[in-house]
């Protein structure tokens, strides 16, 4: 009973948290939903990109249920997965991401929690898992990289929240306010240390 409750509620975090990060590229421009927004290059379509081959992978060769999508190369020192090239459109992108999800969906469905699976990239003697641990694996991925997401689009045109019902009109304002009482009690934390400390 357990078993079966772990494996529903982690598998529809899984599904809840992949619709989130498609939301975070809905109706950007083509420039601005792959552009680079950190100095690492870090951006929006390169994360979906991502985790399509991190779900491909983990549900796929970890099982020996190899996806039947063409990957991208795998940690690559190009960081390959991390970007969309401009041949690759954002529907394919999102839609290669999708398809990733029918054939990870239906490896959770097939396996019990406790299925064996090897991890050949995981140092040993972690690199033996179960689905499980997989699970929780790749919904950590998925919200890790979720979370960068927010940040990104939250800093291109201010949208925040999880899904559409959860965004509320920007004010401008009290945005504004609200950050200006943030960096004065960081400045206020920082001269009380100061202080402390001389």
């Amino acid at each position: 009973m357990i078993d079966a409750f772990a494996k529903d509620t982690l598998h529809g975090r899984l599904r809840r948290d992949r619709e989130a990060l498609l939301w975070k590229i809905d109706g950007l421009s083509a420039y601005d939903v792959r552009r680079p927004l950190t100095p690492t290059g870090t951006n929006l379509l390169g994360l979906v990109k991502h985790l399509a081959n991190v779900e491909a992978r983990y549900f796929g060769e970890v099982f020996d249920r190899p996806s039947p999508e063409p990957l991208s190369p795998w940690q690559e020192a190009d960081g390959s997965d991390l970007w969309a090239g401009e041949d690759e459109s954002r529907e394919q992108i999102v839609d290669l991401y999708r398809r990733t999800w029918q054939h990870a969906d239906a490896t959770i469905a097939a396996l019990p929690l406790d299925a064996p699976g090897h991890v050949p990239w995981w140092p040993q003697p972690h690199a033996d898992t179960n689905l499980f641990g997989v699970l929780v694996h790749v919904l950590g991925e998925t919200l890790r990289h979720s979370g960068h997401a927010d940040i990104l689009r939250e800093n291109l045109d201010g949208r925040t929240g999880m899904r559409p019902e959860h965004e509320k009109p920007i004010d401008e304002e009290a945005r504004a306010a609200h950050w200006k009482a943030l960096d004065q009690a960081a400045r206020s934390a920082a001269a009380n240390q100061a202080q402390r400390l001389s």
